[in-house]
C-alpha cells in the first residue's frame, strides 16, 4: 500500500479499474465484485467505499453512472445503480416547529451542537422526535454497528449493459456490515434514523434501506426510515416509506417537519435596525468576491469546522460538497471573516469572530450573519433599495450597475459580475426570508 499511499480516493480507484478491467467486466456481465482485500491493497476499503452523497462519488464513478454498495461484510459489488435519493428543498416559508427542553436540563448547550449525537439527544429530551413520529411515549432502543443477515433486493439501473436486457439488478447481501444513529420504539412503530450534520441535494438510500431490512423481518410493528439534517439550530425531518421491501428504489417522502429548541422569530425592523447600525467597509477585502448562491451552506462550512480545522479535501470527501464547492463556500466564508486558512494554506480554519457567532442563540446569530453580510457596500445598496422599491429585488442589471461602481476585489468581465450578481440577490433573499 505504500507505493498508493499519496493517491488520492479518485486516482486509486483509477488504479484499481485498471487493474480489474472493471469497467469492461460492468458492460459484460452487469456489476462487478470486489473483496475489501483487494482494496486494502491500495488504500483503507472504509475510506474507499464511503460515499454518502452523489457529489462525493469518484469521477470515474459519477462519469460511468457507477455506485458501489457493501454485499458483505469483506466485499463490495459495483454497478449502474441508482443508488441515490434527491432529497426534496426545504421551502424557505415552512412553518416551524418550536419545542422546548425541561427546565432540569443542565447538561445540554443548544450553542455547542457538534455532532450528530448531541443534535438527536435534543431533539428526543425537548419532544421534537415524539412529535414528529405522533408518538406520546418513546424510548431509544437500538443504534450503532451490526451485521445485517441475509436479505436480497431489486434495485434500479441507469443504463444497460451489452449482455444486461432489464432495468434492474437483484443484489443478495450477507453479513454486510450496518450502522444505525438512533433507533426509538413507542407502542406503535420503531423509527430507524439517519443523522446528518451537513446540508446536502441527496442521501444515500443504503444508509435507510438495509437498517430497516433487517429490522423488519425481526419485529411486529411498523418499522419507519427517518432521515435527519441538523444545521443552525433547524431540526429537519424526513420520513419515507419502501412501497415494496424488496425494491431498493421504492422510497417514497410522506412527512417533513421543520423544528426549533429556540426563538426564531425575526421581524423585519430587526433586519432594518441591523442594517442602520452597522458601519460600512468600503474597502472590499483582498478575497474572491463570493459565488456561494446557498448561504445556509456558508454557515454549515462555520459548523463543520467547529470541532476542528479541515482540508479542502477533507470537507470534500466527507461532506455533500464538489471540490468547486468547496473552494466557493469557503472563500465565501473567509470574505465575510468567519473562517481563515491555515497558514501553510492546507487546512481551514474558524476566526475568533466565526467561533464566538456560533455561540450565541439563533434569533442574535442570523442577525449577526446579516451585520457582516451587510458591512460590503454591495449588499448594503441592494437591501436599500428593495426596501425603497416596496420589498421588490432589483433587476440584475441594476445589481450589476451597483457592483461595478463598489471597487470589487479582481473582478473584471461582465460575464464574471453576473455570475456573482446572483449571490447577492440569493444572500439579499437569505435575509429577507428570515423574517417568514
Amino acid at each position: 500500500m505504500s507505493k498508493f499511499k499519496n493517491l488520492s480516493i479518485s486516482e486509486a480507484w483509477c488504479s484499481l479499474f485498471e487493474e480489474h478491467n472493471i469497467l469492461e467486466r460492468i458492460e459484460g456481465e452487469g456489476f462487478f465484485k470486489i473483496d475489501a482485500k483487494e482494496i486494502k491493497k491500495i488504500k483503507e476499503p472504509r475510506l474507499m467505499a464511503k460515499f454518502d452523497h452523489f457529489v462525493n462519488l469518484p469521477k470515474i464513478f459519477s462519469e460511468n453512472h457507477l455506485a458501489i454498495l457493501p454485499v458483505t461484510r469483506g466485499s463490495y459489488i459495483i454497478g449502474n445503480f441508482q443508488a441515490y435519493q434527491s432529497l426534496e428543498q426545504v421551502k424557505a416559508d415552512t412553518p416551524i416547529t418550536r419545542m422546548y427542553l425541561p427546565d432540569y436540563i443542565q447538561s445540554l448547550d443548544l450553542s455547542n451542537i457538534t455532532s450528530e449525537a448531541m443534535a438527536l439527544n435534543c431533539a428526543f429530551t425537548s419532544g421534537i422526535i415524539a412529535d414528529f413520529l405522533q408518538e406520546n411515549e418513546i424510548k431509544p432502543t437500538v443504534s450503532g454497528r451490526a451485521g445485517s443477515g441475509a436479505f436480497d433486493f431489486f434495485i434500479n439501473l441507469n443504463k444497460q449493459g451489452k449482455k444486461v436486457c432489464h432495468s434492474t439488478q437483484r443484489i443478495y447481501v450477507d453479513k454486510s456490515q450496518i450502522e444505525i444513529d438512533a433507533g426509538y420504539e413507542g407502542n406503535h412503530s420503531l423509527a430507524l434514523i439517519e443523522a446528518k450534520l451537513d446540508i446536502s441535494k441527496d442521501f444515500l438510500i443504503r444508509q435507510l434501506y438495509y437498517p430497516y431490512r433487517v429490522w423488519k423481518k425481526r419485529i411486529q410493528k411498523p418499522v419507519r426510515p427517518i432521515f435527519f439534517i441538523y444545521s443552525n439550530g433547524i431540526y429537519n425531518f424526513y420520513e419515507y416509506e419502501f412501497q415494496n421491501f424488496e425494491y431498493y428504489n421504492s422510497l417514497v417522502l410522506i412527512k417533513h417537519r421543520k423544528y426549533t429548541i429556540e426563538d426564531t422569530k425575526i421581524r423585519f425592523l430587526d433586519i432594518e435596525k441591523v442594517m442602520r447600525e452597522t458601519s460600512v467597509l468600503y474597502d472590499e477585502p483582498k478575497v474572491p468576491f463570493p459565488q456561494a448562491n446557498t448561504f445556509e451552506r456558508v454557515i454549515n462550512i462555520c459548523e463543520l469546522l467547529v470541532a476542528k480545522e479541515l482540508s479542502h479535501s477533507e470537507i470534500t470527501v466527507n461532506y455533500a460538497f464538489t471540490k468547486r464547492q468547496t473552494g466557493y463556500y469557503t472563500n465565501a466564508a473567509i470574505y465575510l471573516g468567519l473562517v481563515n486558512k491555515s497558514p501553510d494554506e492546507i487546512s481551514y480554519c474558524l476566526t475568533e469572530k466565526g467561533r464566538s457567532i456560533l455561540e450565541v442563540g439563533y434569533k442574535d446569530r442570523q442577525l449577526s450573519f446579516c451585520k457582516l453580510i451587510l458591512q460590503h457596500n454591495v449588499f448594503n445598496l441592494v437591501l436599500k433599495e428593495y426596501i425603497e422599491n416596496n420589498r421588490t429585488m432589483p433587476s440584475k442589471s441594476r445589481i450589476i450597475e451597483i457592483m461595478q461602481k463598489s471597487n470589487l476585489y479582481n473582478i473584471r468581465s461582465l460575464d464574471t459580475f453576473r455570475r456573482r450578481a446572483s449571490t447577492v440577490t440569493k444572500w439579499i433573499e437569505w435575509i429577507v426570508n428570515l423574517t417568514k
